[in-house]
């Protein structure tokens, strides 16, 4: 990509501004050190707005503009659905998960489960959600969005400095672990969350600006005739629902297999694609700690909400510009390769650096997240909990920072090292896949199952991932998103039949619901609606 003087100036300009945020919000006032609930959950501070950006700001990074844009072109406006199913899934959260879980004043999703089942819970899953943030989710992150950045900016080449030659995924992966270290480290997440607002910024309008471009472009400088272009000339595109043989995409391999196995038609409305929201959007602290800093349970639920709105928009900026390349019948080698291509080739000088702006937003946004998230469930669930049970709110803080520095490290190393594994994106989400349907059994059930049990939530955790593989080896044509979805259902049995084993009793610590704890506001119900109502109006037209 031929970077202009303004371009670069553009993309040094949102550098400086996230940085400087950053680091205004993580001082300390008036000097005073900040305490754990401070750092950890912002004091309980945070308004919708902050909390439906920042939301966006973590779960969206570097390979959703890539990977969703490459679907888009492979197969159109059916990967869309990932967006919009987590529009709805937001509203549910907001109604039956977050008053709960304000309601108990956690820090922590362990911290749930040590409250509603025993520390033998909590302990199993804080371990297990350490190691597959650091070793899995950072890591991919930093490698991922390292990799866009070399294929964006440097087109992919190695740099020759002073004579040696430098690979620029290893400076990538550093710079970005660094940037997003320098505020997130120290600031907590307030500071996460106040800077995914200035992020989110980028991260929409550098995209709305390229798909905008995009669409002149095919419109031959009416965007409007572009999208009209689009929706007529290539209806298959814009199917929202897959039959089996519609798609044949490429399978990683350098064979091809069937897009249905990955979308497979109407249950990725009923079916499988529910597990992983409900659990990604519900039951994961990279996620929900937003929520939990909220100022009250109506702030949190229009924050959600606004996420939601924000979900809606999303496809317009990470999968429509994938069409378009497809329509304007972009030279590349593989559909991964449709929004670079759209960068280097439709993007005028000067809008270049907003759009590429947009990418390293999303990778930041997402790394400080994760940070923040990882040293809250080590501080908070394992070294308060087994090392120094009675440490004071300082000691919480530094441990906090220590923890994030020490993890960000580790995973330099990792995030280098996924280059030499095929398929390493494939995998991670595979793997997420084995553990989402017992992690969001063992909550459901905790949520409104008086008699759901602590044996029977370690159950259903190892249960998990002995269903999953089983029906990865013994049923391979089942397509992933099913197979959650059997898993999730056996998961719930194991938890059943083991109640009713130790005698159907109601458990000590079931969660006491009252219909009062589920009320919701005027305002927030009339948003819902709406995005239920555009949701509808969109399967109906592109079904």
């Amino acid at each position: 990509m031929s970077f202009s003087t303004l371009d670069y100036v553009v993309l040094m300009a949102y550098i400086l501004i996230i940085i400087s945020v950053g680091l205004w919000v993580s001082r300390n006032k008036g000097g005073k050190k900040k305490n754990a609930s401070e750092y950890f959950i912002a004091d309980k501070s945070l308004s919708w707005w902050v909390i439906g950006t920042s939301l966006i700001a973590s779960n969206i990074s570097a390979e959703q503009f890539i990977a969703m844009s490459g679907s888009g072109y492979a197969i159109g406006m059916g990967i869309a659905s990932y967006e919009f199913m987590a529009a709805l899934t937001l509203i549910i959260v907001a109604v039956f998960f977050l008053p709960i879980f304000l309601k108990m004043g956690i820090y922590t999703m362990p911290e749930f489960l040590e409250q509603r089942y025993d520390k033998r819970v909590k302990t199993v899953m804080a371990i297990f959600w350490l190691i597959v943030f650091v070793f899995v989710n950072l890591a991919s992150i930093l490698y991922l969005g390292a990799l866009t950045v070399k294929n964006v900016l440097f087109e992919g080449q190695n740099l020759l400095i002073s004579g040696v030659v430098v690979d620029p995924l290893w400076i990538g992966i550093i710079v970005l672990g660094l940037l997003a270290a320098s505020f997130a480290i120290f600031g907590g997440l307030k500071a996460v969350a106040v800077t995914d607002v200035v992020q989110v910024v980028f991260l929409i309008g550098g995209g709305l600006v390229t798909t905008y471009v995009a669409l002149k472009a095919l419109g031959h400088g009416n965007p409007l005739d572009g999208f009209i272009t689009l929706t007529r000339d290539h209806k298959d595109h814009f199917d929202m629902v897959l039959t089996k043989g519609q798609h044949m995409i490429a399978d990683g391999k350098g064979g091809s297999k069937d897009a249905y196995m990955d979308l497979p038609g109407i249950s990725v409305l009923v079916g499988g694609l529910w597990i992983a929201n409900l659990y990604y959007w519900g039951c994961n602290q990279f996620i929900i700690q937003r929520a939990l800093a909220a100022k009250s349970i109506n702030e949190a639920q229009k924050g959600l909400v606004f996420a939601g709105f924000l979900k809606l928009l999303l496809p317009l900026i990470v999968v429509i510009p994938g069409i378009v390349a497809f329509a304007l019948n972009a030279d590349i080698s593989k559909p991964d390769e449709a929004y670079p291509w759209l960068l280097s080739n439709i993007v005028p000088t000067g809008i270049k650096g907003l759009a590429f702006a947009a990418l390293v937003a999303a990778i930041i946004g997402a790394v400080a997240g994760m940070l923040n998230s990882i040293s809250t469930i080590f501080t908070m669930d394992i070294y308060k909990g087994f090392i120094n049970k009675k440490a004071s709110q300082n000691n919480l803080v530094l441990t906090g920072r220590i923890s994030a520095g020490v993890v960000l490290i580790i995973a330099f190393p990792i995030a280098i090292m996924l280059q030499n594994l095929d398929q390493a994106f494939q995998f991670i989400q595979e793997f997420t896949g084995f553990v989402s349907p017992g992690a969001l059994a063992i909550f459901l059930l905790g949520f409104f199952w008086k008699k759901a049990s602590a044996n029977g939530a370690l159950l259903a955790a190892l249960g998990t991932f002995i269903f999953s593989v089983a029906l990865k080896f013994l049923a391979p044509e089942i397509p992933f998103m099913d197979r959650m979805g059997i898993v999730f259902i056996l998961c719930v049995l194991v938890m059943v039949v083991t109640a009713y084993a130790e005698g159907n009793k109601p458990s000590d610590k079931a969660i006491i619901i009252t219909p009062d704890l589920f009320k919701t506001t005027t305002r927030f119900k009339v948003s819902a609606a709406l995005i239920c109502l555009f949701l509808i109006v969109i399967y109906t037209i592109w079904w």
